[in-house]
C-alpha cells in the first residue's frame, strides 16, 4: 500500500480539498474523450485512471514507479484499466498510437519538462488531445517535489513548441475551497517560519525531499483535521475551469492538439 509522502494525493491521507482538486482535472478530461486509446502519464495508484475507463476506450495507467504500476493493476485489473511502469519522458509508446493523452500533476516534477512533453506529443495520434493538468506556480506552495511549476504563458510557450493548437484554462475552486487552500497556505508558512535561515533550500535536494516524506504524515497528525482539511467534504464539483486565471488560481488545464512531429 502507498504511503503518504506528499508527491501523490492518497484518500484519506492527504487534504479533501486537494484530493477534489486533481479529481476535478480527471473529470474534465474524462469529458472530453470519446473511444480509442487513453493514456494517464503519472497515474500513481490508478484511482484517477479509473475515471478515464468506458465502454469503446482501451486506458493504459503509466508510473515511474514499478511498485506502484503493479498494485494499481491488481487492485483495479477487473475493471479492464492496464498499467505499466515507464518514464514520462521516455515512453516505450509507437509514434502516433494514442488518441488522448492525460499528464496530470507530473511535468512539474520535471529538470527538463519539454523531454516529457516531446514524449507526449510523438505518441498522440493527429487528430488527437494531450490534457496536461498543472498548478498554477503563483498559487502554488512550497513542495520540494515540484522542481518546474509554471505559469500560465510559460506553459503555453512550452506547448507550442511541440502542438500547433494550445488552449490554458484555469482551474478554480469555489469560495469554500479557496479558503481551505487559504487556510492550508497559511498554516503551512507558518512551519516555514520555524527555518528562518532557509536551511532547508541550502542542503542537497535529496536531503530535504528524505526529511519531507518522513515529517509530512507526522504534522497533518499533529495539526488535525480541521486545519489539514482532512474530512472536509470537499469534492470535485467545488472546482471549475475558466479562462480567467489570476495569481490565486489553484491549477492550470491545458489542451494541446495537431503535434509538430
Amino acid at each position: 500500500m502507498a504511503r503518504l509522502t506528499g508527491e501523490r494525493p492518497l484518500p484519506g491521507a492527504t487534504p479533501d480539498s486537494l484530493l477534489a482538486f486533481h479529481a476535478a482535472g480527471y473529470r474534465e478530461v474524462r469529458d472530453r474523450l470519446g473511444s480509442g486509446r487513453v493514456l494517464d502519464v503519472g497515474c500513481g495508484v490508478g484511482e484517477e485512471t479509473a475515471v478515464l475507463a468506458a465502454p469503446g476506450r482501451t486506458v493504459v495507467g503509466l508510473d515511474l514507479d514499478a511498485t506502484t504500476a503493479v498494485d494499481a493493476a491488481r487492485a483495479l485489473a477487473q475493471r479492464g484499466l492496464r498499467f505499466a511502469a515507464m518514464d514520462g519522458a521516455a515512453l516505450g509508446i509507437r509514434d502516433g498510437s494514442i488518441d488522448a493523452v492525460c499528464s496530470s500533476h507530473i511535468i512539474e516534477h520535471f529538470f527538463a519538462p519539454e523531454r516529457h512533453v516531446a514524449e507526449l506529443a510523438r505518441v498522440c495520434a493527429d487528430p488527437g488531445r494531450v490534457y496536461v493538468i498543472t498548478p498554477n506556480r503563483p498559487a502554488d506552495f512550497e513542495n520540494p517535489f515540484h522542481v518546474h511549476p509554471f505559469e500560465p504563458p510559460e506553459l503555453a510557450s512550452l506547448l507550442r513548441l511541440f502542438f500547433h493548437d494550445v488552449e490554458v484554462l484555469g482551474i478554480d475552486g469555489s469560495p469554500e475551497a479557496r479558503a481551505d487552500f487559504a487556510r492550508r497556505r497559511a498554516s503551512g508558512e507558518r512551519i516555514l517560519k520555524l527555518d528562518p535561515l532557509r536551511i532547508r533550500q541550502r542542503i542537497p535536494r535529496a536531503w530535504y525531499v528524505w526529511s519531507y516524506e518522513r515529517m509530512l504524515p507526522s504534522v497533518y497528525r499533529a495539526l488535525g483535521p480541521a486545519t489539514t482539511g482532512i474530512g472536509s467534504g470537499i469534492d470535485h464539483s467545488h472546482f471549475f475551469l475558466t479562462d480567467r486565471i489570476e495569481p490565486t488560481t489553484p491549477g492550470l488545464f491545458a489542451i494541446a492538439a495537431r503535434p509538430r512531429v
